[in-house]
């Protein structure tokens, strides 16, 4: 069972929950799911955001899968940018939330704006933890 909750005490969020408490007995901690192909290319030409967020979207679903869960049972995400405009960054959380990945945002999420991520070219990247079903 998730339980998601934002306490009186703090801002209301836009979309995700500020506390999420698991009571699985197991969690699957995934890597940070790149924009890279299957032939190991960052996709999309230089400065593509969109494509990018398309791949890693991919990337999710596919490692989620393979763990055994679902977006629905994500309970942490951390989503890096490389880009320090408020906008770039609303973009890319809006395209992930209009997505199938969206219900792993509702839980404890946080979206950052960085200066670089591993691979050369590489504007997004998306780590999350999942509790796995019983």
């Amino acid at each position: 069972m998730i339980d998601r909750s934002n306490p009186s005490t703090v801002h209301e969020p836009d979309g995700y929950s500020h506390v999420t408490i698991s009571s699985a007995g197991r969690l699957a901690h995934l890597a940070g799911q790149c924009p890279v192909d299957l032939s190991g290319s960052v996709v999309g030409e230089p400065g593509d955001f969109a494509a990018q967020t398309e791949q890693v979207i991919t990337n999710c679903l596919a490692v989620l899968d393979a763990a055994g869960a679902s977006p629905a049972d994500v309970v942490r995400s951390v989503v890096y940018v490389v880009s320090a405009d408020s906008d770039v960054l609303t973009a890319v959380w809006r395209q992930l939330n209009a997505s199938p990945l969206a219900p792993a945002f509702t839980t404890a999420s946080t979206l950052l704006g960085v200066t670089a991520l591993g691979y050369r070219g590489q504007l997004v990247e998306v780590d999350l933890t999942a509790a796995l079903p019983n």
